[in-house]
Formats: C-alpha cells, structure tokens, sequence
C-alpha cells in the first residue's frame, strides 16, 4: 500500500533520502520528520556539511584516499613509512586498517576489485598508478590486504604479476579473516593480526 503524505515537499524530501544505501521509506519519513523538528541553523548546517563534501573532497594525487587537499594527511605524514604500501579496495578499508592501529606505512586505494561479472577490469581501477609508485623507487614492500573473495584473490593475483619486474617483496594479509568476509566489516583485533601476519605472495606455478 502506498504511503499518503499531506505535503508534497515532504514526500519529495523522503523520495530523496530513500536513495540513500540501506535506507528505506520508512525510515527516510523518520529522518524527514526529525528534520522538521530541528531548528533551521541545525537544518542549515546539516545541508551545508552535505553540499562541501560533495563539492570540496579530493581525492589524494598519490594513494586516491578521500582528503581535503591534493595529497591527504597520511601520504604528507613524514613519521610513516613510506617503503611499506597497503594496497586496499576502497576508502572504508583504510579506515578500518587505520582503526587497528598496527599499521604505519602508506595506502593505495584502488577503488575497486578486478569483477569481470560486474564488467570491471585492471584498467578501471588504480593499478597502473600503484606500478607507477614502485617504479619510482624506494618502496621496499606492497601489502595486499583485499577481501577473501574469488574477485580479491584475481586482483591480488595480477597486480602480483604486474609487480614480478620490481624489486619489491608482495605479501597478502593472514587468513585470518575468513573467505568471503568484506574487509571492512572485520573486526580490529583480527584485521590488525592479519597485517602483523601478512605471507609473501608469489606468482611462481
């Protein structure tokens, strides 16, 4: 059955928040009313926050995490070990390395897992910009701490073979976290065990 609003403005604004992930009509009509319910500089500074991340986040030159200037706060970090790279999926993952604090290396986003299913190949994620960071020197060892998944082990597969020509050591993170698991839905203490026990990864048949 459909809901029957007595405002317009209050169904479009519940239309709007119902696009949002894992937000239902339901619950965007009670995110709308609490809205109502706040005073407008509340109102105001909400909106406010919403429109400049959308418009002022970058996205780091160098490792492609969310930041708000051209190279984010961890690449920029002269206290980080800058010959270690964590190589991750997405944003969320270096937050939940971050949250372990285990780790003190840089990062590299990829935005994405090599998913032929899903139409999305090396060339759509940041790969060749990882093997541009090793070329360069001075990175003694990649670290890939992707989901246990058929499509996470592909793409460690292949960005260990694009790396095979560099003298650098590729190691993947302890199977700690069980097959199938998402990265960032692991919990602290045993993602943080799987970065102390990462295992060297080889390509050799």
């Amino acid at each position: 059955m459909d809901n029957t609003y007595p405002s317009q403005l209050l169904e479009r604004a519940v239309a709007e928040f119902s696009k949002l992930p894992g937000i239902g009509r339901k619950t965007a009509l009670r995110l709308v009313l609490d809205v109502l319910r706040r005073s407008e500089d509340e109102v105001d500074s909400f909106t406010s926050a919403v429109s400049r991340v959308r418009k002022e986040v970058k996205y780091c030159r160098v490792c492609h995490n969310i930041s708000d200037t051209d190279v984010c706060p961890i690449c920029s970090d002269s206290h980080r070990d800058a010959t270690t790279i964590c190589v991750v999926e997405n944003i969320r993952d270096v937050m939940a390395v971050e949250n372990t604090q285990q780790y003190r290396g840089l990062y590299h986003v990829l935005g994405g897992i090599i998913s032929p299913m899903d139409g999305i190949g090396p060339n759509d994620i940041e790969i060749d910009s990882l093997v541009e960071r090793v070329a360069q020197g001075g990175v003694k060892e990649v670290i890939l701490a992707l989901s246990s998944t058929m499509e996470g082990d592909t793409t460690n597969f292949y960005i260990s073979r694009k790396l095979a020509p560099y003298d650098v050591a590729v190691s993947v993170i302890a199977r700690g976290i069980s097959v199938g698991d998402e990265l960032e839905y692991t919990d602290e203490v045993t993602l943080g065990r799987a970065i102390l026990n990462r295992t060297t990864m080889t390509t050799k048949q």
